[in-house]
């Protein structure tokens, strides 16, 4: 495992006042590291798994922080702090779901220097890959969380590709339940990324956790109103209350009439390199009752297919219940 040290390597320094001076350094240099709250940052640092030659710090980036209307929906600048997300009155009360997930994250001194954006881009907690190990993700030729005397009981149950390691971002998975969207530029303009595509997994670029390439801001998060005051869901089960990654969370926006689900959006992390959407459950409870059969067969059909590994049978039946407790409705 790695070495903790006391002294980071040395690195060029960047303090922008807007985004396009931190487009222009992105631009212009190379090997550069965008740096928000800094909480995971200098974890990459210290212990000197991360090199960057230029460090792109956003936090004199007004433009960047804020909660606003934006049509029948928020946008929520990548700089604004986890705390402040998770207070907002326009988030909690017409996006729950999101409130709940900020609020989840870490303890509350983190989440008072942590950031939306920070959250949803960070790399995956997989402890080989932290520390410094040749893995398929750091550009080796190995998985070492993938063998059977591996430690990986809080790594995937489906999604694999090489890679076994989980998405860690609380936020994220309500945002793909919300279908959120994820406006990023460089200096050639903007794109603007769906929620559940703004997060891709190893069989597309086993490098990356984000749709995010070199030279890319990730600038705001754009809720729509489609869910506005729907019956939301949120639950995360993790070993810890405080300071702890999910091992498995589920996030559900669902509109019912007389106790009729009419649609779904429905979203599992933490079992996966990305958060899923559970498609298939969505099509399978529309028109159904909001009750516990129903919520069954949702869990059963969440899990189809999912291949644990030898340590993380558990999360199988885990994903399965909270899907089930999500669909009718029981509080968390």
């Amino acid at each position: 495992m790695a070495v903790i040290r006391d002294m980071m390597p040395a690195f060029e320094l960047f303090q922008p006042t807007n985004v396009d001076e931190a487009l222009d350094v992105l631009d212009r240099r190379d090997n550069t590291w965008v740096l928000a709250g800094g909480l995971d940052s200098l974890d990459w640092f210290k212990d000197r798994i991360k090199r960057p030659e230029v460090v792109v710090e956003l936090g004199a980036v007004s433009e960047l922080r804020g909660i606003r209307a934006s049509g029948d929906g928020l946008e929520i600048g990548a700089m604004t702090s986890l705390r402040d997300v998770a207070a907002s009155e326009e988030v909690r009360s017409r996006f729950g779901i999101l409130a709940q997930a900020a609020a989840e994250v870490a303890t509350p001194q983190i989440r008072n220097q942590g950031t939306l954006g920070g959250n949803l881009i960070q790399d995956t907690r997989c402890w080989y890959y932290r520390g410094g190990w040749p893995c398929y993700r750091a550009g080796g030729n190995i998985c070492y969380a993938g063998t059977p005397r591996s430690m990986n009981r809080e790594h995937a149950v489906t999604g694999q590709s090489r890679c076994v390691a989980v998405n860690g971002s609380d936020t994220a998975g309500a945002l793909v339940a919300l279908g959120a969207q994820m406006m990023v530029r460089n200096s050639g303009g903007e794109r603007v990324y769906e929620a559940e595509d703004f997060f891709i997994g190893p069989a597309i670029d086993i490098e990356r956790m984000t749709a995010l390439e070199p030279g890319d801001l990730l600038t705001h998060v754009r809720i729509p109103g489609d869910w506005a005051g729907a019956r939301f869901y949120w639950e995360k089960v993790r070993d810890r209350k405080s300071w702890d990654w999910a091992l498995a969370s589920v996030a559900a926006a669902i509109v019912e009439s007389n106790g009729t689900i009419e649609r779904a959006r429905i979203a599992l992390n933490g079992v996966a390199p990305t958060p899923v959407r559970l498609r298939d459950v969505e099509r399978l409870v529309q028109g159904m009752p909001a009750d516990d059969d129903t919520g069954l067969a949702a869990g059963e059909l969440a899990t189809r297919g999912f291949r644990p590994l030898r340590h993380n049978d558990y999360k199988v039946p885990l994903a399965r219940n909270l899907v089930r407790r999500a669909v009718r409705g029981e509080v968390a």
